[in-house]
């Protein structure tokens, strides 16, 4: 029976947000499946991972320079060594350089390595820091790797030019439901009521890890500036800046327009509730919370980063921003033009068709039967 592992940083926020349909697809196919990743669950119970056949918690530290990845890494190896795995497909730039490394003697004998890179850490624009560190490991990992996957069309064209994959492709994106974000059933107002939020009222919402480059301190510090009662900010999302964020709300005196909202598995309900999607992040891939707002119709106002520009069409889709100005201007304008909203959004829900998780599937079924499936 062939064996398949999936390996990256994380579970919850990876593996689960990200992999369940490619696992679900191996399994479909009678394969065996493992995965191997830290377990990031508050309760370590609550780790289930569906269509998975083998687990194994491995100590990864996102921090490139932690001394629990030398841990790690000797845990993988025994792993991929031992394993017999016929595909390896790794994943986030700590998990994906350790897999390859660990895999060296595994490939020797046979097995493919796939890596997906889901947004280079090195990009125009990136601190220097940045490309000192992580560009000369993917280089040199590369040279470890049979297919190397890119999501964004600036990756794609990097790493054509730079890196020493056997094959470079490109593939848009994990997949959004068009189907689940499209068409979501429920009570509009019911919804924002939840937060205290009118019917006449204009709701942004923002959907990401609350952590410094999402960027969420932006938009807060604007809606503070702005003084608006009628406007609300939800932000849906768990991280290690919700305590400072949360007190900086406090101090801003905007508590009654700002709502945390935490990690939600019921984030389909809020796209379908809001009528801005705002996303100021400083750093992205191709964005899957992104993808989900203009499946779910909504216009978005967002930063002028890698992975953006392929998703929104400026004056069709949305507008790009940079500056609290720059946001506060975009974001008062469509408050006040409901038929300019539902226009976006409407634009926004056909151009993410080709983002869509049957046409990425079919995608990445070619890729994984070009590997030997």
């Amino acid at each position: 029976m062939k064996k398949v592992i999936f390996v990256a940083t994380v579970v919850k926020l990876h593996i689960m947000e990200f992999h369940i349909p490619y696992l679900r697809l191996f399994q479909g196919m009678g394969w065996k499946t493992a995965v191997a990743a830290r377990n990031d669950y508050e309760n370590p119970e609550d780790c289930r991972i569906p269509c998975c056949d083998t687990y194994y918690d491995i100590p990864f530290s996102r921090s490139p320079f932690s001394p629990e990845n030398i841990r790690a890494y000797r845990m993988l190896k025994d792993i991929l060594e031992d394993g017999g795995y016929d595909i390896i497909h790794c994943h986030t730039p700590v998990g994906g350089i350790l897999a390859r490394i660990a895999a060296k003697s595994a490939r020797r004998q046979g097995t493919k390595v796939i890596y997906t890179a889901h947004g280079f850490h090195f990009y125009r624009g990136a601190p220097l820091m940045n490309w000192l560190v992580y560009f000369p490991a993917e280089w040199l990992c590369s040279f470890w790797t049979d297919i190397l996957i890119t999501i964004n069309k600036e990756d794609y064209g990097f790493a054509g030019k730079h890196m020493h994959a056997g094959k470079v492709e490109y593939v848009p994106g994990v997949g959004v439901d068009l189907e689940k974000f499209g068409a979501c059933c429920v009570d509009r107002q019911k919804k924002r009521d939840e937060i205290g939020c009118r019917t006449n009222d204009t709701m942004l919402l923002s959907v990401g890890e609350l952590n410094q480059n999402k960027n969420h301190e932006t938009i807060i510090r604007m809606l503070a500036k702005m003084g608006r009662k009628d406007l609300h900010y939800a932000i849906a999302g768990s991280g290690q800046l919700h305590e400072y964020l949360e007190n900086l709300i406090k101090g801003l005196g905007i508590a009654k327009n700002v709502h945390l909202l935490g990690y939600r598995h019921d984030v389909n309900g809020w796209y379908a509730a809001a009528d801005i999607f705002v996303f100021p992040s400083f750093r992205e891939g191709l964005s899957v919370s992104l993808m989900e707002a203009m499946a779910s119709g909504l216009p978005c106002v967002v930063g002028r980063i890698r992975g953006n520009t392929d998703l929104i069409r400026e004056g069709k889709g949305g507008w790009y921003a940079g500056s609290e100005q720059e946001y506060m201007e975009k974001i008062n304008f469509l408050a006040a033009s409901p038929e300019k909203r539902k226009q976006m959004g409407a634009y926004n829900q056909k151009a993410v068709r080709e983002y869509g998780d049957k046409a990425v599937m079919e995608k990445m079924r070619a890729i994984y039967l070009s590997a030997g499936c």
